[in-house]
């Protein structure tokens, strides 16, 4: 492995500023690769301009929104980066999304435009339909499509590739990532240009972690969903250090293994569901992992038998990433040297905050609990969010006025200042790295002629780490399927979020005031386990 590069962070306190310090810097290094095309640095910047002087010329001003709804793309993140040196927000919508959830989303963002990839270009008129308001214009961000359509690099290209020199500050809000929320509805969490960047560079130049160092030949595999931190997150890292980005369109566990053997991918983010499904492959022991030096995952804790198994094949260090959507991603980490095969207690945890992040539990009346007593777990750090779009009380809950965010997460640190997760204080279920909140679940399935009464949980699954069950107390009289309480769910809300199963009772247990008892159902599917989350 070369020496490490000496990026000088403080020239990149904006997103746009990423791309022009590294096409001055390493103007002929590849910034991403995607299916055979190859964009060097002094490219991106130049595509980037264009893509900021076309949204100039549509119109849009700093702190108007567009969307991108598809699967990953080199061109997303030129879209994301053009767009920041226009003060354009983007907000990239999960592409396994119904179409109505797709049509909520681009309606709360008051998008000015949408961009759309070739996979849900069959769904613009389906969307456009459910917009009550006005229909932005869509861009094709590659050709197929209707023909209608403009097609994205013909839009960029229009444009010249001047600097637009927007004036910007690196407070502005740059991304706006959609999370469930207490409703059942999508929230839009707000991300400034500090909150992708300061911290990481704060983690690069104060205390340099090996895990966390970049050298001007490592590549990085992009490979989780840009609609979620995981994937947008992980690829800006990548970029901000100059490293190659390798951008796959999807999750595809053979072409996991292809493009680390063609590609010679050092470092890479997966959650623990995708990491099995590719250390189970026959062709995994085959392959050659010496250029593998990190595998990240998150979302969810690593089981220990598969660690053992992926230590086997893979040969690399493992490091644990915690954090949500809130906190721009990763602001606790589990080490290398304290992920032990044999297995030992701080395996069972998070681990240690990240430089710059500070963590608290809390009890109910907001006071600060001490070591090893469970309560809810609290960050303050710079890339806490700037807040929900539109949503001023839902921000105040979460983040409090001395700027300390609210996870949602039980948990406790110990007299080490390891943080372990005990449980959930809200009914967020993460399956296969998805959040998935209980309450619209419930709603799909609820308008089922044979549902009387409905609580989504979350119950353990050795693939997905939790799965999503239907408890149902049935109408009087029918007998219910199973199967078609699925399938009708499947044609409301996206598959991913649908039950896998169905328990039936004759009644749901509620408390005095009615609520019902979540964490009484979810208790028989998880005894015998000493967490509370999977």
């Amino acid at each position: 492995m070369t020496e490490a590069a000496a990026v000088d962070f403080a020239r990149m306190p904006t997103l746009g500023d990423v791309a022009r310090y590294h096409a001055q810097e390493r103007p002929d290094a590849v910034a991403f690769a995607f299916e055979g095309r190859e964009t060097r640095f002094e490219e991106l910047d130049r595509h980037t301009n264009q893509v900021a002087r076309a949204l100039i010329a549509e119109g849009l001003k700093p702190g108007d929104r567009i969307a991108y709804v598809g699967k990953n793309s080199d061109l997303y993140f030129e879209m994301l980066l053009g767009a920041a040196k226009a003060g354009v927000v983007t907000a990239p919508i999960g592409w396994r999304l119904a179409p109505a959830e797709i049509a909520y989303i681009v309606a709360d963002t008051e998008a000015k435009m949408v961009f759309v990839g070739p996979e849900l270009v069959d769904h613009v008129g389906e969307v456009s339909k459910l917009l009550d308001g006005p229909r932005p214009p869509v861009v094709a961000m590659e050709a197929g499509g209707p023909a209608d359509l403009p097609l994205f690099t013909a839009w960029r290209d229009a444009q010249d590739d001047a600097d637009p020199a927007t004036p910007l500050k690196s407070s502005d809000v740059v991304l706006q990532l959609y999370t469930s929320g207490t409703t059942g509805k999508p929230k839009g969490a707000m991300l400034t240009h500090d909150n992708l960047l300061a911290m990481r560079k704060a983690a690069a130049e104060r205390e340099p972690m090996d895990w966390n160092v970049w050298g001007p030949d490592d590549v990085s595999l992009v490979a989780m969903p840009v609609a979620h931190i995981g994937g947008t997150g992980w690829g800006l890292v990548g970029l901000f250090n100059g490293a190659k980005g390798v951008v796959a369109r999807e999750f595809d566990p053979t072409k996991v293994l292809d493009f680390i053997e063609h590609d010679r991918v050092s470092k890479m983010f997966l959650v623990p569901a995708a990491l099995q499904i590719v250390v189970r492959l026959p062709r995994a022991r085959q392959i050659d992992y010496s250029r593998l030096s990190y595998i990240l995952y998150g979302a969810a804790p690593i089981p220990l038998d598969l660690l053992r198994e992926s230590i086997e094949v893979f040969g690399c260090g493992f490091v644990q990433q915690y954090g949500m959507t809130e906190t721009t991603g990763t602001v606790v980490y589990l080490p290398p040297e304290d992920h032990d095969p044999a297995g030992n207690k701080r395996m069972r945890s998070a681990g240690l905050p990240m430089p710059g992040v500070e963590l608290r539990i809390l009890d109910e009346a907001g006071g600060v609990l001490p070591a090893n007593t469970v309560g809810e777990i609290a960050v303050r750090s710079g890339s806490n969010m700037a807040g929900y779009w539109k949503l001023d009380a839902a921000t105040a809950a979460t983040i409090d006025a001395d700027g300390w965010l609210r996870t949602g997460d039980a948990g406790y640190l110990d007299e080490d200042g390891y943080l372990f997760i005990h449980d959930r204080v809200k009914d967020m279920i993460v399956s296969g790295g998805e959040n998935i909140y209980p309450a619209e679940v419930e709603s799909a399935v609820y308008g089922h002629p044979h549902v009387a009464e409905v609580a989504v949980i979350g119950v353990p699954d050795d693939k997905w780490g939790e799965a999503v069950k239907a408890v149902v107390a049935p109408r009087p009289g029918v007998t219910p399927d199973p199967d078609d309480i699925i399938a009708f769910a499947r044609t409301r809300i996206a598959h991913f979020k649908a039950p896998k199963s169905v328990d039936f009772v004759e009644a749901l247990p509620r408390n005095a005031s009615g609520k019902i008892l979540r964490r009484q159902l979810r208790e028989p599917y998880w005894v015998g386990r000493e967490r509370r989350v999977n």
